[in-house]
């Protein structure tokens, strides 16, 4: 069996393997095999015992070890496993959706750096309006002083602004400060809400215990004046605003949740001018109705507060929204929310809010992740309420469609030998930047000192005959305390080793390779390696945020000078 074909087969069992949760079928791969190679039908009872022999050997591997050695040597292969979820280009028909009358918002609070889970809430409400040619409000839910920074509304639009989505609106929740305040007092009038003096403990026991406060039934006139009060008189804690719902309700959203607090910390934007803030639950239904949204796309977790959302709609008589749940995103072993990202930025266990094992988007853009690629991604998942935690296997594969048209190639070799051919003839080439695209040349000389990986390296033996890619063939003379072979010609021999080399007057190169954070839920040190080895001398010319490919090692984008991270495979 030649190795053209022994590739064939293993491709297949791997990728049968990938289908079959790492139980690959004789039977299927070999009819891959007949319908690729005609010319092999009659010789099918011969390959039969050799099939089953490369299956036994794959099947033997974890499903995981499967996975990796598939996008190693078959990436594009690897790739089509995934094109099928990429055929989804639009979401289904939103109910209720008048063409030209759409309205969608997107409400990040600026408490942090917008990540991949942000990047799907904003295309979902972002791709509905231009779908119905309607229009996004990008409305910052700015009301907690406490929690948030300058630097975050910024982050915000530059992450907005590289992910290609384009607000028709942009305003901030804390500009409407004086027209809530009158909805809250109407509210009082009204007998909706009232001020609450009990401490957070006390207001905590009765939520659990279904227990009315003593303030609920006190009255429209002392529930103003408390109101009053807490902008100039009662201290941060001493008195809340609460809804009026239902103490026995089942859905605890409902035992009178707090609308407004105090806040004395200074406003990013508003500095002191405020300090009784309301909170999200207040202002969501209040907002969303003076903006004219028309569907409220928000995650499968505020499905609870839906109840209260169209309480407050009905109590203040406001126009009322859709609201519109979908799936939140999560990925296996990534944490995907503000909560769990913060501590590691703060406690340092990972390189600030760009660290490229994050799914921040300033990280997903450091790695070498295009926005094109998130958008695709974000495509493929739809609308649904179903939960799911996909692995990064689905976006990397969406991203290395696109980049690998546009990525030039260059050599490295992590851990490097020194390989010596005494007799090899000089060399001064171009070789191509890319194999199929006209993406330049690079000039390449070679003598007869090279260095190649020390994995490959490892599986050398005195008489081994194999190939420098895209050189000549090298035959092992001497293996001790270096190698050393003997120049055996130019012709490609189809069952020889293909080896990556550079030569002497290579560059120290170093390649981070970001992994999965957690593993079992508990933080995984080993999550960031470092691999240090040669690249090709024209790879001094690599400009920072340069996406290139490391032949046979992965894709990769400059990080610093000699410095690059790996993207993915």
């Amino acid at each position: 069996m030649n190795e053209e074909l022994r590739k064939a087969i293993v491709k297949h069992a791997l990728v049968n393997a990938f289908k079959h949760d790492g139980k690959a079928d004789a039977g299927a791969v070999l009819a891959k095999i007949l319908g690729e190679h005609q010319e092999l039908k009659q010789k099918a009872k011969e390959l039969v015992p050799e099939i089953r022999a490369i299956v036994q050997e794959l099947n033997k591997l974890p499903p995981g070890s499967q996975r990796h050695k598939l996008e190693a040597d078959f990436p594009e292969a690897y790739a089509e496993l995934f094109e099928k979820k990429e055929e989804v280009k639009q979401f289904p028909p939103l109910e209720g959706a008048e063409l030209g009358k759409v309205v969608t918002r997107f409400p990040p609070e600026p408490n942090g750096f917008p990540h991949i889970g942000h990047a799907k809430a904003v295309f979902i409400s972002y791709e509905y309006a231009k779908m119905y040619k309607g229009k996004l409000i990008l409305r910052f839910d700015d009301t907690n002083p406490a929690a948030e920074k300058l630097e975050y509304y910024d982050a915000i639009r530059e992450g907005l602004d590289w992910l290609g989505v384009k607000p028709d609106i942009v305003k901030n929740t804390s500009d409407d400060m004086e027209r809530i305040y009158k909805h809250a007092k109407k509210f009082i009038e009204d007998g909706y809400l009232y001020v609450c003096l009990c401490n957070a403990e006390t207001v905590k026991e009765n939520r659990a215990s279904a227990k009315e406060c003593e303030h609920r039934n006190i009255g429209t006139e002392k529930s103003l004046i408390s109101w009053e009060k807490m902008f100039n008189e009662y201290d941060a804690g001493a008195a809340i605003v609460r809804f009026k719902g239902y103490m026995a309700a089942l859905n605890t959203v409902m035992r009178d949740p707090t609308m407004f607090r105090i806040v004395e910390e200074t406003h990013p934007l508003k500095g002191a001018k405020y300090r009784v803030w309301p909170t999200y639950d207040f202002v969501a239904p209040i907002e969303d109705s003076s903006d004219g949204v028309t569907h409220a796309f928000r995650t499968k977790e505020y499905e609870l507060r839906d109840e209260l959302y169209y309480r407050i709609i009905d109590a203040g008589k406001l126009r009322k929204p859709r609201v519109v749940e979908f799936s939140r995103l999560s990925f296996r072993g990534t944490p995907v929310s503000k909560r769990k990202i913060k501590p590691l930025v703060e406690q340092n266990l990972v390189d600030g809010w760009s660290d490229p094992r994050l799914p921040t988007l300033i990280a997903l853009r450091r790695r070498g992740i295009l926005p094109g690629a998130i958008r695709e991604f974000v495509m493929s998942l739809g609308v649904s309420k179903s939960e799911s935690a996909p692995t990064w296997d689905l976006l990397e594969a969406l991203n290395r469609k696109l980049i690998d048209p546009i990525a030039k190639r260059y050599f490295f070799v992590p851990d490097p030998v020194p390989l010596e051919v005494p007799d090899a003839p000089a060399f001064d080439l171009k070789m191509k930047l890319h194999p199929d695209k006209d993406l330049g040349e690079k000039a390449v000389k070679t003598a007869n000192q090279f260095f190649i990986a020390a994995s490959d390296a490892n599986t050398l033996r005195v008489g081994d005959v194999f190939r420098l890619m895209e050189l000549f063939n090298v035959k092992i003379i001497k293996k001790d305390s270096k190698l050393v072979g003997k120049f055996a010609g130019t012709e490609i021999i189809q069952s020889s080793k293909k080896i990556q080399w550079v030569t002497k007057d290579s560059l120290p190169f170093a390649v981070k390779v970001p992994g999965i954070l957690y593993i079992d839920d508990v933080y995984n040190e080993k999550s960031m390696q470092i691999v240090n080895g040669l690249a090709e001398k024209s790879c001094k010319d690599l400009k920072i945020g340069e996406i290139i490919q490391f032949t046979r090692f992965g894709f990769c984008r400059i990080d610093e000078p000699q410095v690059a991270i790996l993207t993915h495979k």
